[in-house]
């Protein structure tokens, strides 16, 4: 009798075949990037901030009573619209799979699980926070040629502009990651756009009724408020400072897809 020696195919099996980060990132990536819907709603979410910015820079006269107005506020007022669309595509890439049922292969291929929604959380970040510094860009650039005669011509070198257009794609991008990880959160797309509208958008201005000092104080640093700061390139009254917004949007985004991990260890696919 001869022992049988592996063959080079069979020892290479397992690495070749082995999960890694690169991987399953690279995969993620590939689900994106091959879905229509990604690309419509990130589509859409540029034209409504470059369509709105156009028609405010265009429309605007220096004495119609907006010359008070932070000139990036201004020129992207489209971003409120335009975040939507990428809530919206941040939920669908999360619990979108849970309603196709592709969640399920997902997690075969990856037993770990929590890999695949930080290579979500990962490779989504890095594409909207791209397609969105770039819209802002291009916006406050174009809104501008029609602004330099105005009082609010600006240029991204005057003090705080750059930074106010950098963070308003910051903003648009951590309120998205939310979005998705309410979206792992829950598994259903109803539920977690109800949550978002109830939880991120409405229950602040609820609360901002009570007269109590400390709610008002705690309302500065809700994801909403927080993210208005970091595109203002002035200060805003009674509003936290820049810092301490970027690290609650931070804290905000990071609960969510913490408390999106704890579940997705726990519970069925």
């Amino acid at each position: 009798m001869t022992t049988a020696t592996p063959t080079a195919t069979t020892t290479g099996a397992p690495h070749r075949y082995r999960v890694t980060p690169a991987r399953v990132l690279r995969s993620e990536w590939h689900k994106l990037r091959t879905l229509r819907s990604s690309w419509i709603t990130l589509g859409s979410a540029a034209a409504l901030v470059l369509a709105v910015g156009l028609v405010m820079g265009i429309t605007y006269t220096s004495d119609g009573g907006d010359s008070d107005v932070d000139t990036v506020i201004l020129v992207l007022y489209g971003t409120t619209l335009g975040t939507l669309c990428t809530v919206v595509l941040g939920i669908l890439v999360t619990a979108g799979e849970y309603s196709s049922g592709m969640i399920r292969a997902s997690l075969t291929a990856v037993p770990r699980r929590l890999p695949v929604l930080w290579a979500k959380a990962a490779v989504f970040s890095a594409t909207v926070l791209g397609v969105m510094l770039t819209t802002s860009l291009l916006t406050f650039v174009a809104a501008q040629l029609f602004l330099h005669d105005t009082d609010q011509a600006a240029s991204l070198t005057d003090p705080g502009v750059l930074r106010a257009v950098a963070g308003n794609a910051v903003g648009t991008t951590l309120l998205s990651l939310i979005a998705l990880g309410l979206g792992a959160l829950l598994r259903s797309v109803p539920g977690a756009i109800g949550a978002f509208i109830g939880g991120v958008m409405v229950l602040p201005e609820v609360l901002g009724m009570l007269p109590y000092d400390a709610v008002e104080t705690a309302i500065r640093y809700f994801p909403t408020q927080a993210a208005g700061v970091l595109g203002s390139a002035t200060p805003l009254p009674d509003a936290a400072p820049a810092g301490g917004a970027l690290l609650a949007l931070l804290l905000w985004s990071a609960a969510t897809l913490i408390a999106a991990a704890a579940l997705l260890r726990r519970r069925d696919a």
